[in-house]
């Protein structure tokens, strides 16, 4: 059966093209014809939206004279998952944290697991091995920090993220080597202090990494973070399965 997930983000759309369990096609930054021509493609018999820009709706609108079936826009707050939301606020919590919940535990059943999701926000968010998802927490992402430094200051510029494996001091010996060292280095060693607090009281706790900047930060951190760039989609399309079975 042909699915298709889509991720509306903050600043992407990314979709995930199934065939059934199996990611087929996957792609970022598309616009809504581009949306319409991959379903037009692919042809896909359901569909689920999930949007923390709150357009999901239209985009299912949009849709509708595509999809011979099902399209399901995710809510955290209304949307049956095969997880225990012990979330206090299901109706303000993102749809890409609960998705990427429900990949984690697709992925590794039965286990501890934390999500490190690298985005315009950097969060954290934890399933049990009983497949609870408990929530986490929220802070600012790399480059909502480069942005926030030249938005609240008067001087500081503002700086794009260097490449993948670019090496940042320590001690920054200009204004751009400092601002580079106090964004990168102080989030992965805000990273790593909060990864030890959870491995403190999850033993044999496991990490999935995801997120626009995953591949940016997986090169600093632990090699036992496994990166997951899809883990949201795949979340998606198990929350689309387990909607429609019902």
């Amino acid at each position: 059966m042909h699915t298709l997930a889509l991720d509306i983000g903050n600043t992407a759309v990314k979709a995930g093209a199934f065939d059934g369990p199996l990611l087929r096609e996957m792609a970022a930054g598309l616009t809504a014809q581009q949306v319409r021509e991959l379903v037009q493609r692919w042809q896909p018999q359901h569909v689920v939206v999930a949007s923390v820009a709150e357009a999901a709706v239209l985009v299912v609108e949009d849709l509708r004279d595509l999809v011979p079936g099902e399209i399901l826009a995710f809510s955290p707050a209304t949307t049956l998952v095969p997880l225990r939301n012990a979330y206090a606020t299901p109706h303000s919590l993102g749809a890409d944290r609960l998705a990427a919940a429900v990949g984690a535990a697709k992925l590794r059943p039965g286990r501890d697991t934390l999500v490190i999701d690298a985005g315009t926000a950097l969060k954290f968010d934890l399933v049990t091995a009983d497949e609870t998802y408990h929530g986490g927490s929220i802070a600012p992402g790399l480059r909502m920090r480069l942005q926030a430094l030249h938005a609240f200051t008067g001087r500081l510029p503002l700086l794009e993220l260097p490449p993948a494996d670019a090496t940042i001091p320590l001690v920054g010996d200009s204004t751009t080597g400092s601002l580079l060292s106090g964004v990168v280095n102080g989030t992965v060693a805000e990273i790593e202090g909060l990864l030890a607090q959870y491995q403190q009281q999850h033993p044999g706790l496991g990490v999935v990494l995801t997120g626009g900047d995953a591949a940016f930060l997986a090169a600093r951190l632990p090699k036992c973070i496994f990166v997951v760039p899809e883990l949201v989609l795949l979340g998606l399309n198990r929350i689309l399965a387990y909607h429609v079975d019902k």
